[in-house]
């Protein structure tokens, strides 16, 4: 008599589910089977494994047609303990097909939303069998396997584990099988109980197709949800750097996991603030290199939460000029990974950046390369006044309630914006350095405000006298002849880089040394002269440091103008010789 209760009599049907007498056979037979560790039995197991197959199949044809875990165990009463010997019989999960067909036995009894105690259980049971299965163990049976067969035991575990990833692996990929009919049950639903099987697996290389996988499934069905459990030990192991995953799983993991997207986003941030010598050539590898801007240009959703950690960030902190680079860095990155899926995805720039003054959006993300050397003044102009009227609407509804609310917020995603395509901000420093006084008023405003954007006690007209004050020092310098140099005015530029005043809007030092620095790159003084002035000023101001990064920021953006070769070369070395000076200085 076998050690199992009898099998209950099935519900009585037009047309029975499974011959009584034959599945009392099996149950039997598992029993006889124990964990098949004789020769006798691994022996019977082996000659009844195409009937057992033939078996396992049909119980899974009647398990889909069923609503619920409930209803299953109602109608197969004997099949959680038929399962449950099977699954520690070596024989049978050695078989590559009776293995499949047991797992997705296993996965179709798992409940995603658990309705009572039954389900509760049977999901406890469920991930329990998984997990054991997908790991290392003591197991008896699998001890005599490994011996009779002679295999070393962790050449036999990773075999087994390589198998079992394969086959969760090979589910994952089934279509959906619910849409036709609601109360049919849905190939997705395994999809939840596989993840969980794979909290222990996250930092197995054996699984990582399995998880790339899971992460890559289209979710065209509400049941196809992933395990909260699986994406936090995933997130955790791969910020850890204790799992390795292909671009597109951790890119998916991004796009389910916002924990997992922040971290990331973060570490960019704590990178670029504690390593200030950077330069942007080696931050735009590291920007590569984090996947980030291919994430964003991949799916949107991911692009709008990067940027409002971005905005959080410099609300807080408008003047750390090294998260301003990084964003802006950042954006070009991105619009360059969004040009190569152009033919991909037809997502407008609206979408993108819905908070944006939308007359601003397009002249702002024109990059000056696209427009001829000659129109740079032109459009930089227009961008300062179209600024300006912003600020002078915000100014003038101060103290209106919600509507001064609504344009603080305006000037603030216009200069976001403009912080995001600094490119223009380079462009009018540089043109300050050609421009005559009578047309330098729109640049050195834009400047301005993107130092000083939030316009603090209404201060923002006495840093564009400062600013204007600077450029007329440089302005004497650079094209007037005048030798030696004018001590008094020298020492002027040096004061207001240094300045400190209490009570007084202190000007911004990387808005003069900015200037300067462009200054003596781009004028037509000699490089002698030039360098002179410069090594000067920042020595006595102590900004020697800053000055050298200055320059390092130069040199990659002199590709994205529409200078002659000849200028170029003429500019490059310029740059060499006053980093060459500057490093023998410090």
């Amino acid at each position: 008599m076998s050690q199992l209760q009898p099998v209950i009599q099935l519900q009585s049907m037009a047309e029975p589910l499974l011959n009584i007498q034959e599945m009392q056979f099996w149950l039997d037979k598992a029993v006889a089977w124990g964990q098949a560790n004789s020769p006798d039995t691994q022996r019977d197991t082996c000659l009844h494994l195409n009937r057992l197959r033939d078996l396992l199949q049909q119980l899974l044809t009647n398990m889909n047609n069923m609503s619920s875990t409930t209803e299953t165990m109602k109608t197969l009463p004997f099949l959680g303990q038929f399962l449950g010997r099977l699954c520690w019989n070596p024989c049978v999960t050695a078989d590559a097909t009776s293995r499949r067909l047991l797992f997705q036995c296993l996965l179709g009894l798992y409940s995603e939303h658990p309705g009572n105690a039954v389900e509760r259980k049977a999901n406890q049971w469920i991930r329990k069998v998984l997990c054991q299965l997908a790991t290392e163990d003591d197991d008896a049976a699998a001890q005599a396997v490994m011996k009779n067969m002679g295999v070393p035991p962790k050449e036999y575990y990773l075999k087994v584990l390589r198998k079992k990833v394969a086959l969760l692996q090979e589910n994952i990929g089934k279509s959906c099988s619910s849409l036709g009919d609601i109360n049919q049950r849905c190939s997705c639903d395994s999809i939840l109980a596989t993840s969980e099987a794979c909290v222990p697996l996250v930092t197995c290389p054996e699984a990582a197709p399995l998880i790339g996988a899971l992460l890559q499934q289209p979710v065209t069905c509400v049941r196809a949800a992933l395990s909260e459990d699986f994406l936090d030990a995933l997130s955790s192991a791969y910020s850890s750097q204790c799992s390795s995953l292909e671009e597109q799983t951790v890119i998916s993991l991004w796009y389910h996991n916002l924990s997992s997207l922040e971290g990331a986003v973060l570490s960019q941030l704590e990178d670029v603030v504690t390593n200030k010598g950077s330069t942007p050539q080696r931050l735009e590898e590291q920007l590569a290199q984090s996947l980030l801007p291919k994430a964003c240009a991949q799916h949107c959703s991911i692009f709008l939460v990067v940027k409002d950690i971005f905005r959080s960030i410099l609300k807080q902190a408008e003047g750390v000029e090294p998260v301003k680079n990084l964003i802006q860095t950042f954006t070009s990155c991105f619009l360059r990974e969004l040009a190569l899926l152009q033919n991909q995805t037809s997502i407008s720039l609206k979408a993108l950046f819905p908070e944006s003054p939308q007359s601003l959006l397009l002249p702002l993300l024109t990059l000056p390369s696209e427009m001829s050397q000659e129109a740079w003044r032109r459009h930089l102009n227009w961008l300062s006044g179209s600024l300006q009227r912003l600020t002078e609407e915000e100014e003038e509804g101060d103290g209106d309630g919600s509507s001064s609310s609504k344009r603080h917020h305006t000037v603030f995603e216009a200069w976001f914006l403009l912080v995001q395509c600094g490119h223009w901000v380079q462009v009018a420093v540089q043109l300050l350095v050609t421009s005559e006084p009578e047309d330098c008023g729109p640049l050195l405003w834009l400047l301005t405000f993107y130092h000083h954007p939030t316009n603090r006690w209404h201060h923002r007209e006495l840093q564009l006298v400062h600013a204007k004050e600077a450029w007329d020092h440089l302005h004497s310098f650079f094209l007037i002849s005048a030798r030696p140099l004018p001590v008094d005015c020298l020492q002027s530029l040096v004061f207001l880089l240094s300045s400190t005043q209490p009570q007084q809007p202190s000007p911004s030092p990387l808005l003069i040394l900015d200037l300067l620095v462009n200054f003596a790159v781009f004028s037509q003084h000699s490089l002698s002269a030039s360098t002179r002035i410069l090594q000067a000023v920042v020595d006595q101001s102590g900004l020697v440091d800053e000055a050298a990064c200055v320059l390092s920021s130069l040199r990659p953006r002199l590709n994205e103008g529409s200078r002659s070769s000849d200028d170029c070369n003429r500019v490059h070395l310029r740059i060499k010789a006053l980093q060459n000076t500057l490093m023998h200085s410090v």
